[in-house]
């Protein structure tokens, strides 16, 4: 038996988009501590702002509206000069990786967008003090809190045209869904930025996308916008809990599942389509006979990815099959740690998988094994998880 574990957690809902501020705010009203905030930001080496958080109705909903102060110029910081800023304010390790690591994401993006080396980039909105306070004093905020794991629902988004450093840019901007990229969104009939740079790379570094999962909660809070939205609340809600959970050695990655349905492929066809999308960069794939409309008989082609993948896997899929397009969709993926093993059956060398669960012998390995010996696979594969077996002391959690 494996001992469970309670994780924190922090479940954001941006129902209406994410800002560093907002994102700041909910955590404040969720309980973080805003002296303490203060105090942690004191050791950064900037100077010249002043943080405050006052409450304020949205909508009937009571919340905090962030507002960052400050006497700067517009001070063009690159990732180095915020990260050398962030290493030597002498902050919690954790709060250091992740404010640092949220900035790289930064630039990253606007590098790609502007066509050079991340560490090239010149921040402009996102290099300022209020933009560092938003995010440094969100990841604080996240320490005090003691979370060890952030969980997003999709994140709304805007339209339209919105201004910037650079001029007039489109909405989400460009940086935004650099940073968006294989993440779920929803879009609102709002000419508003909904979503940030800083907000999307908050969420982007730090949480992965899931429902609200089952979770003891213990405290929720809002961050609010300084715009009132009509009809929407233009608030940003987070819950602080724990997660029940089996720590272990069960690793969780986002993934994409890509499909389409089709009435007119033979099953030979079929077959190969899935050994062509595990060939382009699936991690499974798989045929599932469905009814569609008018009675017709058909399949969904489906395949498991990794976000990279889509665009080759996504490309087999539609040659390989005829389709005229495919659905994408976001899950999430808890692969127990495994290993590889050899042993020998009769000269003939066979890979096993073992996890703390199970050891399996390697299929392909097993029916050539199986061929030239003129013995059952089944008996061959038994063998072979046996003598793995007789060779370590494990015990097997089955």
């Amino acid at each position: 038996m494996t001992d469970t574990a309670n994780i924190r957690t922090l479940w954001v809902h941006p129902f209406n988009g994410v800002a560093g501020d907002m994102f700041l705010g909910a955590l404040i009203d969720a309980g973080a501590s805003l002296e303490a905030i203060r105090s942690e930001l004191g050791k950064l080496q900037v100077d010249g702002w002043e943080l405050s958080a006052e409450p304020i109705m949205r909508n009937g909903i009571s919340a905090i509206n962030v507002q960052v102060a400050c006497n700067e110029g517009h001070v063009h910081r690159t990732a180095a000069d915020i990260e050398a800023i962030v290493r030597q304010a002498g902050l919690s390790p954790r709060v250091t990786e992740r404010a640092t690591s949220v900035f790289a994401a930064l630039a990253k993006a606007e590098g790609s967008v502007h066509a050079k080396p991340a560490d090239q980039v010149h921040f402009h909105e996102v290099g300022g003090i209020d933009a560092i306070v938003d995010v440094v004093g969100s990841c604080i905020g996240l320490e005090l809190l003691n979370i060890d794991q952030l969980i997003s629902a999709p994140i709304a988004q805007g339209r339209s045209i919105v201004r910037s450093a650079h001029g007039p840019i489109p909405n989400p901007a460009p940086a935004t869904v650099r940073l968006l990229e294989g993440l779920p969104i929803r879009g609102l009939d709002v000419e508003v930025e909904l979503t940030t740079p800083t907000g999307a790379a908050l969420l982007r570094t730090l949480a992965r996308f899931e429902s609200l999962p089952e979770m003891i909660v213990e405290s929720n809070g809002f961050g609010a916008g300084d715009n009132e939205l009509d009809p929407h609340p233009n608030l940003l809600h987070v819950i602080v809990g724990e997660v029940v959970t089996v720590p272990e050695t069960v690793e969780r990655r986002q993934m994409l599942i890509v499909e389409t349905n089709v009435d007119d492929v033979s099953a030979e066809y079929i077959a190969h389509a899935i050994s062509q999308l595990m060939n382009t960069g699936a991690n499974d794939a798989w045929a599932t006979p469905i009814t569609m409309k008018k009675g017709r008989l058909g399949h969904t082609i489906s395949a498991l990815i990794a976000p990279e993948a889509l665009p080759a896997v996504g490309s087999a899929l539609l040659a390989e099959t005829g389709s005229l397009g495919y659905r994408v969709r976001t899950v999430h993926r808890d692969a127990v740690e495994r290993t590889t093993a050899t042993v020998e059956i009769e000269g003939h060398k066979i890979r096993v998988k073992v996890s703390g669960h199970s050891a399996k012998a390697e299929f392909d390995d097993v029916a050539v094994a199986a061929e030239a010996l003129g013995r059952p696979a089944r008996v061959i594969a038994a063998e072979a998880e046996r003598e793995w077996a007789n060779h370590h002391s494990t015990t097997l959690d089955l």
